[in-house]
C-alpha cells in the first residue's frame, strides 16, 4: 500500500468519524429538546405565538393583542392534557383490576411488573406525576 493511499484512507476514516460525531450531536440535541421541553411543555404558548406570527405575518401591535388569547389557549390545553392523562390512567387501572381474577398468579405478577416498568419509563421521560387535583 502506498503512502498516499494510506493518507487518503486515514483522512477518509477521520471524516467518517467526524460525520458520525456531528450526527450524534444533532440527534442528541434534538432528543434532549424533546425530552426536556416536550412537545406540549411550558414553551407551548411561545411556539404557537411564533408559528402564528410567521404564518400570518403579524405586526408587533397584533402580536401584543393576540398574546393574551394564545396564553389562555395554552393554559386551557395544558389543563385538558392533565385531565385526559388522569382519565387514561384511571381507565387503565380499572381495566387491570378487572383482569386480575382472570389471570394466573404468574400473570398477575407480570402485569404488576409491566405497570412498574411503565411508571419508571414515565418518570424518566416526564418526572414525577403531580398529585391528583382532589388531593390537598
Amino acid at each position: 500500500m502506498t503512502r498516499a493511499l494510506q493518507w487518503r484512507l486515514l483522512i477518509g476514516f477521520v471524516l467518517v468519524f467526524l460525520a458520525g460525531g456531528a450526527t450524534g450531536l444533532f440527534v442528541g440535541a434534538w432528543h434532549a429538546r424533546q425530552a426536556f421541553a416536550g412537545r406540549h411543555g411550558g414553551m407551548m404558548a411561545e411556539r404557537m405565538r411564533e408559528h402564528i406570527r410567521r404564518q400570518l405575518d403579524l405586526t408587533p401591535a397584533q402580536i401584543r393583542e393576540v398574546d393574551p388569547i394564545l396564553n389562555d389557549m395554552a393554559q386551557q390545553l395544558q389543563q385538558i392534557r392533565r385531565e385526559s392523562g388522569r382519565r387514561v390512567a384511571e381507565t387503565m387501572e380499572q381495566s387491570h383490576r378487572a383482569m386480575l381474577p382472570h389471570l394466573t398468579p404468574e400473570q398477575q405478577k407480570e402485569l404488576e411488573e409491566m405497570k412498574q416498568r411503565h411508571v419508571r419509563r414515565w418518570h424518566w421521560r416526564h418526572g414525577p406525576r403531580p398529585p391528583p387535583a382532589d388531593t390537598p
